[in-house]
């Protein structure tokens, strides 16, 4: 052990109030220490026994912190002889458990914006969930204490006592929440979160010159059980409606016998199998898209731009997402932060 090294390790705070379990903070500790050049490639630790009467924790508790790091190379044992810092490098790259609801081509874009902003700092491991909140709790309860950072998407109905009490067990510190905020859960813990009902609201607000042609507005939100997609969406699109008195609909599908009774409607289009089959229906009629019958599409993608000659579009910025989420974990710096929505107008419209 270098002159020094001990005296580092004396300097460990174990806090018992904090919900960062004791085994964690040990953990903590020697990372930061390795971090800042104070323990460095063959440097000596104390032993279990010593942690354990040094700090006044129990053999187990010292025992699976040692056993993280050795599991990790951080630390290696050597008979005889005691526990070294083994591989100070490792460090520097953190490990990030991100659980996303599904895969599509939006949780793509927002994967691949984590990845690219943690660039080789970290390495990450994407779970999903699906919308089962048994599955998201047999997930987070393996996982939990086994990660530096969670990020976590927690798409579900409601969010019953369980899965609130899971969620709470991660250190605010090293949690951020993705895409919808969760109601109950209290902390400095880092989001990046949509406000479903306000973004809606705005998005048409900003398009109301152009709605205005249009004497009936209608929001295609499917009803998925399996998906859910929250009802603030709904709960804004009403509000815009009747704010600026538009007659309104809402509708779970738009299947491709579904007809349209008369021109002058103007669609708001959540899933792109529905924008499809609309699109065929408005062709099918001879009538003009955008002049006849007005289309909005939830979510960009390279195909809207081009389909139609362009589909105008209300999104969230699921790269800015992405980049966000991750710069808190680069900075260590936890807050919670509405994502840009926006409308990008084009032909439909």
């Amino acid at each position: 052990m270098k002159p020094g090294a001990a005296g580092i390790m004396k300097g460990m705070d174990i806090n018992s109030e904090s919900r960062t379990p004791k085994y964690k903070q040990i953990i903590n500790f020697i990372i930061n220490q390795i971090e800042k050049g104070k323990l460095v490639e063959g440097d000596r630790i104390p032993s279990i026994n010593e942690t354990s009467e040094e700090f006044y924790l129990s053999r187990d508790t010292v025992e699976k912190a040692y056993s993280f790091l050795k599991d990790r190379n951080v630390i290696v044992s050597v008979k005889g002889k005691g526990y070294f810092v083994s591989n100070a490098d490792l460090v520097s790259k953190v490990n990030v458990c991100l659980i996303f609801n599904k895969l599509s081509a939006y949780k793509k874009i927002i994967f691949n914006s984590i990845i690219q902003t943690l660039d080789t700092n970290a390495s990450v491991d994407l779970y999903v969930h699906h919308c089962d909140s048994n599955l998201f709790k047999t997930i987070l309860t393996k996982k939990i204490g086994q990660y530096n950072y969670y990020m976590i998407m927690p798409h579900f109905p409601q969010i019953d006592r369980e899965m609130l009490e899971l969620l709470q067990k991660i250190p605010e510190d090293q949690l951020v929440i993705l895409d919808r905020m969760v109601p109950g859960l209290e902390g400095k813990y880092g989001s990046v979160y949509q406000n479903f009902k306000n973004d809606i609201y705005n998005a048409l607000e900003s398009a109301l010159e152009s709605l205005r042609k249009y004497q009936k507005l209608v929001l295609v939100l499917p009803i998925d059980e399996m998906y859910p997609y929250p009802r603030e969406i709904d709960q804004g699109f009403r509000k815009f409606c009747v704010a600026y008195d538009f007659e309104f609909d809402v509708i779970d599908e738009f299947s491709p016998d579904r007809e349209i009774s008369k021109k002058g409607e103007a669609f708001i289009v959540i899933e792109d199998t529905d924008l499809v089959n609309l699109v065929k229906r408005v062709r099918s009629n001879r009538w003009e898209i955008g002049q006849d019958v007005g289309i909005i599409s939830y979510n960009e993608t390279p195909l809207k731009e081009v389909l139609a000659e362009g589909i105008t579009v209300i999104s969230t910025d699921f790269e800015k997402m992405g980049q966000q989420a991750a710069q808190m974990i680069l900075d260590k710096d936890f807050k919670q932060v509405e994502n840009p929505f926006s409308l990008i107008k084009r032909k439909s419209l």
